[in-house]
């Protein structure tokens, strides 16, 4: 397998036991609805797991605040926004205003914090931009909503807090930012808001023909935009070499002041919502990997529908951060941390496998770099040198 010290990098850019880790009560009971995929507890278990593991003093967490609407107005419509906070108060929304901005429907439904849950996750990514005005090291496993739109809700995301954060960034001095998105899923929320910014890098690894089927290999527009898309089954070996021969590389051209990394963890092979094959350890040497290249850089949570898999990825990525040793087994309360999970699925209880509960890394998933995989990195790198 490839290995990440082939690429000459090693961690020495970053300063150790600088990370924050920003989270919130909203997460702990917050639900979509019970058939809903984000029906699952996620942040919340990472905050217990991590503090279960004596990795989350209290002088290492800040509370994520809701961001009001004039802060979430600098990018969505204060329309959108109006109509955001009366679904929550009332419910419901007229018809009209409903399919205007795409609420009440399966993939956004109603729910009791439908304003305050996404607004929180938003109020985060604006703060660890603050937090970030000259160097440092945040961690948001509550941000990664990388779909929503200017004046919709879009692929289970009511505010697009990565983009909030980018121009947060912006606004706090970094010229240059690169984002970078690991999510099974493209970021089309993300592309939209900087198809023609120069100064944004955005840089999407995500499955092929997956919703919302956008990123495609040739989808660049005017501004600084690479699209790979990986084919159904993607392993270990594939991520680690779009990392070290595609990422890198562009990253390191491009020079950026700050990087934004959306670590979904929805292409581990658990998760239902993807047909990717990685294993944990994959999104881990992509946080490893990016972090010396910029002095300010906010890793956010995602996708991810399986709560064992979330939890155990995210806190992986914490402890990672944190310049923790990640153990092969779990002490005892982080086990039972993770055995209290329930995971209804079409109505039955899915029982974890053994691993779920006693470790915190998955066993490597490695396998062959598929050509096609390699035609489109060459592909992406033939143009660097006229996009950046």
């Amino acid at each position: 397998m490839l290995r990440l010290r082939a690429c000459g990098l090693g961690l020495s850019g970053y300063v150790s036991g600088m990370a924050i880790f920003l989270g919130s009560e909203i997460y702990r009971g917050s639900s979509y609805g019970g058939w809903h995929p984000l029906r699952v507890p996620r942040v919340s278990t990472v905050m217990d797991l991590s503090r279960a593991l004596g990795w989350l003093p209290p002088e290492k967490f800040r509370t994520s605040p809701m961001a009001k609407p004039t802060a979430l107005s600098i990018w969505h419509t204060p329309r959108y926004l109006a109509a955001l906070q009366r679904a929550e108060a009332h419910g419901v929304l007229p018809a009209e205003d409903a399919a205007r901005h795409r609420l009440g429907t399966t993939m956004n439904p109603y729910f009791p914090e439908m304003y305050r849950r996404p607004a929180t996750g938003a109020g985060g990514s604006l703060l660890a931009a603050e937090l970030l005005a000259k160097d440092g090291v945040i961690y948001h496993p509550g941000g990664g909503t990388h779909h929503g739109m200017p004046d919709f809700a879009n692929g289970f995301c009511y505010l697009n807090d990565v983009v909030l954060a980018v121009l947060g960034l912006k606004r706090a001095g970094a010229r240059r930012v690169a984002y970078i998105d690991i999510d099974a899923h493209h970021c089309d929320g993300v592309a939209h808001a900087f198809a023609e910014d120069p100064n944004v890098l955005v840089l999407s690894v995500h499955e092929e023909n997956r919703w919302p089927r956008t990123g495609q290999l040739g989808d660049c527009g005017p501004g600084t935009h690479v699209n790979l898309p990986l084919p159904a089954g993607a392993n270990d070996t594939e991520m680690l070499f779009a990392l070290l021969e595609l990422a890198l590389p562009w990253v390191q051209a491009f020079g950026p002041d700050a990087i934004v990394l959306q670590c979904g963890s929805d292409a581990v092979r658990e998760d239902p919502q993807s047909r990717m094959a990685t294993s944990n350890r994959a999104h881990l040497e992509w946080v490893r990997a990016l972090w010396p290249l910029a002095p300010r850089y906010l890793v956010t949570g995602g996708g991810g529908y399986n709560p064992w898999s979330v939890a155990r990825l995210w806190t992986a990525v914490w402890g990672t951060l944190s310049d923790r040793d990640l153990p092969e087994r779990l002490p005892l309360p982080a086990q039972e941390v993770l055995h209290a999970l329930i995971w209804d699925r079409a109505g039955k209880q899915r029982l974890p496998e053994p691993h779920w509960i006693t470790t915190l890394l998955d066993s490597p998933r490695e396998g062959p770099v598929r050509d096609k995989v390699r035609a489109s990195v060459r592909t992406l790198n033939a143009r660097r040198a006229v996009w950046v």
